[in-house]
């Protein structure tokens, strides 16, 4: 397993994906589920993170000259 800092988001969420499905076959004995389940929730907050920066790239291309940003909003996680 690759540090997640480094991941793009594509990787990550392909990862967070595989490791979904592990855990829903409900195959893997209560240890390995709990580091399955610790390795998503890292996964999860990069790629929420990566999706933060994009939308902030965005909004500062899409500013208006007078400094107002048009047709972005910021998402909220929960």
């Amino acid at each position: 397993m690759s540090n997640v800092d480094k991941m793009s988001f594509e990787d990550a969420m392909a990862e967070l994906e595989t490791l979904v499905g592990q855990l829903e076959s409900g195959d893997v004995p209560l240890e390995q589920s709990i580091k399955l389940y610790e390795r998503g929730d890292a996964l999860k907050k990069h790629c929420e993170k990566k999706l933060a920066e994009a939308e902030e790239k965005v909004a500062q291309i899409t500013k208006a000259a007078d400094g107002v940003a048009t047709g972005a909003t910021p998402a909220t996680y929960d």
